[in-house]
């Protein structure tokens, strides 16, 4: 039997109806219906049991993962990225622990990959009531610090493309200290999601400890080869900063929350919701500042939540501003919400 992800299976989506029903409690029984769908389809189509177990893994992985942070949706989280073999007696590894510390006291929960050097080092600061754990199953090197042995916000995954899923769709920002490949490998990866728009923006701070260089030649690389060759744009600097200081790294991310709070596409606009409102003539400038990323017909204005976001109702109360955007100049875009949480 072909089986289609439209209500065209007959008895087949009779039993799943029957399943879900059985079991009870089904949240959004739309998407858990083609989520059953596919893993038949699946085991359908004789993919080799090598494709089926990474699927498995990755489902589960990811059910998991959204449990874990499910309590804690309403409480910012900064995803901290860095060296595993940083020790103890560094400066880089106290300022790693200091930015735990200040972090908490400003209200957030910290991210790492639950690992020593620099992951142990933040949630050292951080403590492990305000910590999570996203470590990698490895043969070597990568085992859940002491801070996060037997914590209930750890987590193991066997698959690193989940795992770096988990550190960003959770995180409101990402700090990058320095690394080896890994870490250059998260921070590659982050950077182009932000650029691509695949990644919501957010605060990205690199980290350098004070007279440090690691990330200030990657940027003078940045510029001296992939912006002179025309490989990415100046606009691309925007999202994200350099910095050496700890306070540096709080305040970037309280501004950033300053005003802004969320954004969301509706159709072929962005909708971008704010915590405060800000003035009629502050709107006009702001068009006519940021006129190079809007495309036809042009809009940029004031409102209210639109029809689309009627299954967010804890934040129906918050203003928006409602742009068509381009969809290329995330940059620019980040420059925007800059501008929006200074007015």
């Amino acid at each position: 039997m072909k089986l289609h992800f439209n209500q065209t299976n007959g008895p087949v989506d009779k039993v799943i109806d029957q399943l879900m029903d059985l079991v009870g409690s089904i949240d959004h029984p739309g998407i858990v219906r083609e989520m059953i769908l596919a893993a038949l389809k699946a085991g359908q189509e004789k993919a080799p049991v090598a494709d089926l177990k990474l699927m498995n893994s990755t489902l589960k992985e990811m059910r998991f993962t959204a449990k874990v942070f499910g309590s804690y949706r309403g409480v910012k989280k900064v995803t901290v990225f860095g060296s595993a073999r940083t020790q103890p007696h560094e400066p880089v590894y106290r300022m790693a622990q200091h930015l735990g510390e200040k972090l908490t006291e400003a209200g957030y929960m910290v991210i790492t990959g639950g690992g020593p050097g620099i992951m142990q080092a933040v949630n050292e600061g951080a403590g492990p009531e305000h910590s999570f754990g996203i470590n990698i199953r490895l043969p070597f090197e990568q085992k859940s610090n002491h801070i996060l042995q037997g914590s209930p916000r750890s987590i193991d995954y066997k698959y690193f493309f989940n795992r770096k899923v988990a550190f960003l769709k959770e995180a409101d920002a990402v700090a990058l200290f320095p690394g080896g490949f890994g870490t250059l490998d998260e921070a590659m990866e982050t950077l182009t999601l932000v650029q691509t728009g695949k990644q919501v923006p957010f605060p990205l701070v690199l980290v350098d400890e004070p007279g440090g260089t690691y990330w200030s030649q990657w940027i003078d690389f940045f510029k001296k080869e992939l912006l002179a060759q025309g490989y990415i744009s100046a606009t691309d600097f925007n999202i994200f900063e350099r910095v050496d200081s700890v306070e540096h790294i709080v305040a970037i991310i309280d501004r950033f929350y300053r005003r802004y709070h969320s954004i969301r596409y509706v159709g072929e606009r962005i909708v971008i919701r704010l915590t405060s409102s800000i003035r009629e003539q502050d709107v006009v400038d702001l068009k006519a500042r940021f006129s190079d990323i809007l495309a036809p017909p042009n809009n940029f204005f004031l409102a209210g939540p639109t029809k689309e976001e009627a299954d967010e109702p804890a934040i129906a109360h918050l203003p928006r501003l409602i742009l068509d955007f381009n969809r290329k100049d995330f940059g620019r875009l980040r420059s925007l919400i800059n501008a929006i949480n200074l007015c």
